[in-house]
């Protein structure tokens, strides 16, 4: 199996670090993040040294989404968020992995980009995103496709 010495989830994988296991077989991993938004986050990772998701073979990534959906199954009952998102954002490790988050707020899942400081508090708003006209979606739409 490809592991990568300098890389902190293979040397979870390979037990040289610790983690706090909540799932595990022949192909993936799933343990608690050390530096969770909410309680009960959590992230899902193939044990190989993948370093971007879209790089995972259709089969493994969603053994990786049907994994992460049951353990947020069992977040949703247990800890009571109001909603359980799933985010593969690609920064942090250079290892392929999705973060299941619990969520209290609109907010536990933001993008930087929705941020603004007023009054001393950070505050987020979606108007403060670029609105595309639909043309512009439309040629991406096809473009992508």
């Amino acid at each position: 199996m490809n592991a990568d010495s300098g890389c902190i989830l293979c040397r979870i994988v390979a037990r040289e670090a610790e983690a706090s296991v909540l799932y595990e077989d022949e192909a993936i991993m799933a343990f608690m993040n050390i530096r969770p938004i909410n309680e009960g986050e959590f992230l899902v990772i193939p044990k190989e040294h993948i370093d971007h998701f879209y790089d995972l073979s259709d089969e493994l990534s969603c053994h990786i989404l049907v994994q992460a959906q049951r353990l947020s199954r069992n977040l949703r009952d247990r800890l009571k968020p109001q909603r359980v998102g799933l985010v593969v954002h690609g920064f942090g490790v250079a290892h392929a992995h999705l973060v299941v988050v619990p969520q209290d707020g609109p907010d536990d899942i933001t993008s930087a980009k929705l941020a603004y400081v007023e009054q001393g508090q950070v505050k987020h708003d979606v108007e403060r995103l670029p609105k595309p006209t639909r043309e512009e979606l439309n040629r991406l739409a096809r473009l992508l496709s």
